[in-house]
């Protein structure tokens, strides 16, 4: 049914996407996809690393310990942008369509009434591609 699954990571929040992952995991498992993990991040020196270029061998070495540890196929994508927070969705949307994903899974908090006023990402990226969306939200006693 999927057949590439692209996944967004923060790489200075890993333990925060721990259930998304292993949920992408068990989907690639379970329909032989490829996991495309995306990252956005600025061309400005950051707390994960000082160059886009540094940032993209470090996601790729993410990228190939998730292979190592679940066993799927796997491939990283960054994505530059001058300002991360405002591009974001519009940016991941893109990716979607640039690389084939037919699944975004993405990691998401609980919902608040705030997200009546600012949707979430997951929210964001759900209302403006035609692919198909699952988001994962942490445990509530997280």
């Amino acid at each position: 049914m999927f057949t590439k699954i692209m996944v967004p990571v923060d790489l200075a929040h890993l333990g925060a996407l721990e259930r998304s992952l292993q949920v992408a995991a068990d989907m690639a498992r379970h329909y032989k996809a490829e996991v495309c993990y995306v990252s956005v991040t600025a061309n400005t020196p950051g707390s994960v690393a000082r160059t886009p270029a540094e940032y993209e061998k470090k996601l790729r070495a993410f990228a190939d310990e998730q292979t190592a540890h679940h066993g799927q196929q796997t491939s990283a994508r960054v994505l530059i942008s001058h300002d991360p927070s405002a591009d974001m969705e519009k940016l991941l949307v893109r990716c979607a369509e640039d690389i084939g994903a037919d699944l975004v899974l993405m990691a998401t908090h609980l919902p608040h009434k705030i997200d009546a006023i600012m949707p979430s990402h997951g929210d964001k990226v759900a209302k403006h591609t035609g692919v198909s969306v699952f988001l994962v939200r942490p445990p509530h006693n997280s």
